[in-house]
């Protein structure tokens, strides 16, 4: 096989049309130059260069070569300027699998930053559940899944990020002052409870909380979205179990209070996970280093 060496110092040859400028261009010797010529025309068993006292000229077996060489150098020069835009970040795309409630809570502050700093990349947002968003990064669909879990080791994934969150249960004035008191769990059964549907990552933790004491819920209304759960507890529907995060606000404006159980239960977190054979991307290293820094 023919060094694709000298194919480069061919196609400079060829576009200098002129063996002094294309040393010059390549910072080698013009008789290494010249040796270089001479040794792909052997290879290739025809003259490539007619001599001139201006220069050089292709022969038409030249000008052949050169237009398949020049279409090969430009794919190359095409892909290398690619990888420089990866590595500056100007092009690109970003698959993440994440819940609604994650990415209003959690993602959609640092995607700002990173839409700020790198607009051109392309960022999808894949909502499946937990399980199928775990499925999908292994088998390659997404390129990091971000989620809450109690669990902290996964196969064949890697846990690149992790932060604790709390979960507490809520309810208006009218409710904390009847309660007045930290209640026993096993005592929540005793008022209307207001969740989130069997199939979200809270109700099922509550689940295997309370199971764990023997407890079975009795759900008074189990709701679509973490949203209904706060403002049907806001209006005195009874006791929601929400994550202490996505109340702050109405925790400090005493719209809520926290109804504090015993015993507590332990915190989730939230974990970004990649593959432990996957290389991240520069756009999605990029994402999960703001992250980390801005935290």
């Amino acid at each position: 096989m023919i060094d694709i060496e000298l194919y480069k110092i061919f196609y400079t040859v060829a576009t200098c049309e002129n063996i002094t400028k294309a040393s010059q261009m390549l910072f080698i010797s013009q008789p290494a130059v010249t040796m270089s010529i001479k040794k792909l025309e052997e290879q290739l068993e025809m003259t490539l260069f007619i001599r001139t006292k201006r220069g050089v000229l292709l022969t038409d077996e030249g000008k052949v070569l050169y237009e398949y060489v020049k279409e090969a150098i430009d794919s190359i020069k095409a892909g290398e300027n690619r990888i420089a835009n990866l590595k500056k970040l100007e092009t690109g795309n970003i698959k993440i699998g994440i819940g609604t409630t994650l990415t209003k809570h959690f993602l959609i502050k640092y995607l700002e930053l990173f839409h700020k700093k790198y607009p051109k990349i392309n960022i999808n947002i894949d909502t499946s559940v937990t399980s199928e968003g775990l499925k999908n990064l292994e088998n390659g669909r997404i390129d990091v899944a971000i989620i809450t879990s109690q669990k902290t080791n996964y196969k064949n994934l890697n846990v690149v990020y992790s932060e604790d969150i709390e979960d507490i249960f809520v309810a208006n004035e009218d409710f904390k002052n009847k309660i007045n008191k930290n209640i026993k769990l096993e005592e929540l059964n005793n008022y209307p409870l207001l969740v989130q549907n069997i199939n979200s990552n809270i109700r099922n933790f509550l689940d295997r909380e309370l199971a764990k004491h023997n407890i079975k819920l009795k759900v008074f209304m189990e709701l679509t979205s973490y949203s209904l759960v706060i403002e049907f507890a806001k209006i005195g529907f009874g006791i929601g179990f929400i994550t202490k995060k996505y109340v702050e606000d109405e925790l400090k404006s005493k719209a809520l209070y926290e109804i504090k159980t015993t015993p507590k239960l332990p915190n989730r977190k939230i974990l970004i996970l990649t593959k432990k054979d996957y290389l991240p991307s520069f756009s999605v290293q990029k994402l999960i280093d703001i992250i980390k820094n801005n935290n």
